[in-house]
């Protein structure tokens, strides 16, 4: 196997979010042999002529599917795809290698790419600048890879790949808990507290271990308050007060609605 040359580092290049390399190839020659067609595969991958090798590599994986280096070829693809930024071709390619060999020997790096892949289609390219909050978007493809990634932890908790998706889910449930918040804070500003309530209570059901959880439970204490719920406002106060005393919305034991107002003002003892 080629990867343990050639992806060790990997993590760090999705990070930094790398430029494309390599421009547009014509279709290898129609005579090429299949070891011939593979070693121009491996060449065009270590110069990084990314585009060069998917043509190389899906002519590799048409012309030969049961050859010697197809089940490689196919593992490649999916890098290959990803360094193209084709997002959802290498989904589709992991996804497919996943359905193809299941006890293959690297299938954890298929479930890891799938992962990948979605987490990248999900993120914005100034993210790392702090301009622009993933959270804020539509987040079907985090989603996607909070599955995947999670699936790869369950079914291979050993793999090389492991530690950097646990690191990523963590990251990803944060994202997917703030942006439930989000939506119960448009609720609260339309008046739909137990849209609003419903919401905080969802993050701290489905999202426990998020830091968002604190902020989801004075979500739910100003829900309260706008259905005039006093009692069940003061309960879930309570128990931010213990969890989070230095909550933005806590001045002391008393509450500060953000949107709702409320007279006399909310305290834990009243």
């Amino acid at each position: 196997m080629r990867f343990s040359a050639r992806f060790p580092a990997l993590g760090a290049l999705l990070i930094s979010g790398a430029l494309l390399a390599g421009c547009a190839s014509n279709e290898p020659a129609p005579d090429l042999q299949e070891q011939d067609l593979y070693q121009q595969a491996q060449s065009s991958l270590d110069a990084g002529r990314f585009s060069t090798a998917v043509t190389q590599l899906e002519a590799l994986d048409t012309r030969f599917p049961f050859g010697r280096y197809a089940e490689q070829a196919q593992l490649e693809l999916i890098y290959a795809y990803y360094k193209v930024e084709n997002w959802e071709q290498a989904r589709a390619a992991a996804s497919r290698f996943i359905r193809l060999h299941p006890d293959h020997p690297q299938v954890d790096y298929a479930y890891y790419m799938r992962g990948l892949a979605a987490y990248q289609a999900g993120r914005f390219s100034l993210e790392s600048l702090e301009l622009i909050d993933i959270s804020k978007r539509d987040l079907g493809a985090s989603r996607d890879a909070y599955v995947d990634f999670g699936e790869l932890v369950r079914r291979f908790p050993d793999s090389a790949y492991a530690p950097d998706a646990r690191q990523r889910i963590i990251y990803l449930r944060n994202v997917m808990a703030r942006h439930e918040l989000q939506v119960a804070d448009f609720y609260l500003r339309k008046g739909a507290y137990v849209a609003a309530v419903e919401r905080g209570r969802w993050v701290i059901e489905h999202y426990p271990k998020s830091t968002a959880t604190r902020d989801a439970l004075a979500v739910m204490v100003e829900g309260y308050l706008g259905l005039d719920m006093r009692d069940r406002a003061q309960t879930v106060l309570k128990t931010l007060i213990a969890n989070d005393p230095d909550n933005a919305q806590l001045d002391g034991d008393t509450f500060e609605p953000k949107h709702v107002k409320v007279n006399p003002p909310l305290t834990a003892n009243g």
